[in-house]
């Protein structure tokens, strides 16, 4: 998360081009939302006895389980292909992900949903929101963006498999919800392929899908010297600061535009 971070100061600065980043957990980790309260629907003490890693997000939105999963992040200027608008961005990287799944006979659909920040507690996969996956009115992929002054950093997880057993333990129900429903609208991918398929495959898929898109060409990179020494210090001041995972903006606040989910 503090790399992502980075990258974007270094989009927004100008000193680094695009990037599309796609990374793994481990160990398996729930991310809360920028602006997420950690006590809504998330048990702490359960992660803690799973071995389950808990940091907080630069981007919006609601608690998210990473594990069987792609994970990328997009972090780009705002405007050109993406177009200048958070609605236009989404819809653009939605775009990309339906066709990176399409190819794989999955029968992804794009949806209208909800108005972002209006879609219940605590679950980034219970309900879609604007310009988001569905397979067979399941939600397959989740997102969360953060602008900072003319760049963007959009946070996407994309589960091939699931275990929402783990999921009722880590973020159990609210008094009010009922448990037996509350995880209906939950897909992953391997539910609906035709065979069993692999992180790297759909990885290779996703970067084949937005050059296509996009007409543009990618060189594998890593992160300069500058880059990474930014994210040192923001790891220590604030994604692994414990203070900083358990209060989030609510007492350590800085400026930027969050939104998500």
């Amino acid at each position: 998360m503090a790399l992502d971070d980075a990258l974007l100061h270094a989009v927004a600065a100008g000193s680094s081009p695009p990037i599309l980043r796609l990374y793994r957990w481990r160990p398996a980790t729930l991310t809360l939302g920028y602006a997420q309260a950690v006590g809504d629907g998330v048990d702490l003490a359960a992660c803690r006895d799973a071995g389950i890693d808990v940091v907080r997000r630069p981007t919006g939105g609601r608690a998210v389980y990473h594990d069987r999963e792609v994970t990328y992040a997009v972090i780009a200027p705002v405007g050109g292909p993406f177009g200048g608008t958070v609605a236009e961005s989404y819809r653009v990287i939605a775009g990309v992900l339906k066709n990176a799944l399409c190819s794989f006979g999955l029968p992804a659909e794009l949806v209208p949903g909800q108005p972002r920040g209006q879609v219940g507690r605590a679950v980034c996969f219970t309900a879609p929101a604007q310009h988001e996956l569905l397979i067979d009115g399941c939600k397959v992929a989740g997102c969360a963006q953060k602008r900072r002054g003319q760049a963007f950093l959009q946070h996407g997880s994309i589960p091939l498999d699931l275990d929402l057993e783990l999921l009722h333990r880590f973020m159990p129900a609210a008094a009010e919800e009922n448990p037996a429903e509350r995880f209906r609208g939950i897909g992953w991918l391997n539910r609906f392929a035709s065979r069993p398929l692999r992180i790297d495959e759909v990885e290779d898929a996703l970067v084949a899908s937005l050059v296509a898109a996009l007409g543009v060409g990618l060189e594998a990179g890593e992160p300069t010297t500058t880059e990474s020494t930014i994210a040192q210090r923001l790891r220590t001041e604030w994604y692994d600061n414990l203070a900083w995972t358990l209060t989030g903006p609510g007492i350590h606040r800085r400026p930027s535009a969050v939104v998500g989910d």
